[in-house]
């Protein structure tokens, strides 16, 4: 039976969050705190993007804003301009990063477009999801392009009635359980979680019991042939 396949783009079909680990990493040399370790900074940086993130959203404009936030809190010296110019350079060189498709990726699109309807689904800076979505050579496998600011409940149950899939037929598949997997089984989809090592923190969640859906795991992108 050909089903409704809604997938997530970051982490699941090219890397996303290894960026931002990077960037993180230049940060943390740059401030070079004098009793703060970089699991510690980054605790205090997980508050400010929590709370921005119901504001501002999501992607490396945001992260950037983020970083110059935690550096004004944290930064042991007199904070100049230039400072937070440098701050703000080590997000926004995540853009040119390139959009280079996870193993079997772009082969099991291929599969599973010839099979099923596929809709990419994706949070983030419109215009930044949008480039990257370009710079994959992964959009001609999808019917159907939806980025919102944050997907929730909310935004499944819209996404679905827009795209009129029933909800028995149509599957949410990404790496992030608070984004991905969790809202979907909540709004009566099915869902499988593709684990990817690098998921932000922020994305992790323990995976919730599937309602009146279907709750799949794999271990790679590859592995959807099995399922479909």
């Amino acid at each position: 039976m050909r089903q409704h396949l809604i997938i997530d783009a970051d982490d699941t079909l090219w890397e996303n969050n290894i960026f931002f680990e990077q960037a993180f990493d230049e940060f943390c040399g740059f401030l070079d705190h004098s009793s703060l370790n970089p699991v510690q900074i980054r605790a205090i940086l997980d508050e400010i993007e929590l709370a921005n993130a119901k504001t501002h959203g999501y992607g490396s404009l945001n992260f950037a804003r983020n970083l110059a936030q935690c550096y004004r809190r944290l930064a042991e010296r007199e904070i100049l301009d230039g400072d937070l110019e440098t701050v703000k350079g080590f997000a926004l060189r995540i853009l040119e990063q390139p959009v280079e498709p996870l193993e079997g990726v772009p082969e099991t699109l291929e599969y599973l477009a010839l099979r099923h309807q596929l809709t990419l689904f994706t949070k983030g800076h419109p215009e930044e999801q949008k480039l990257k979505i370009d710079r994959s050579g992964l959009g001609i496998w999808f019917g159907h392009t939806a980025i919102v600011k944050e997907k929730d409940v909310a935004s499944y149950r819209s996404l679905v009635e827009d795209l009129r899939c029933p909800p028995g037929i149509t599957w949410m598949i990404g790496n992030s359980p608070k984004s991905d997997v969790n809202p979907a089984l909540e709004a009566g989809l099915n869902a499988v979680f593709v684990p990817h090592e690098r998921t932000w923190t922020l994305e992790r969640q323990p995976l919730r019991p599937p309602g009146p859906g279907r709750l799949e795991v794999v271990e790679s992108f590859s592995g959807l042939r099995t399922l479909f």
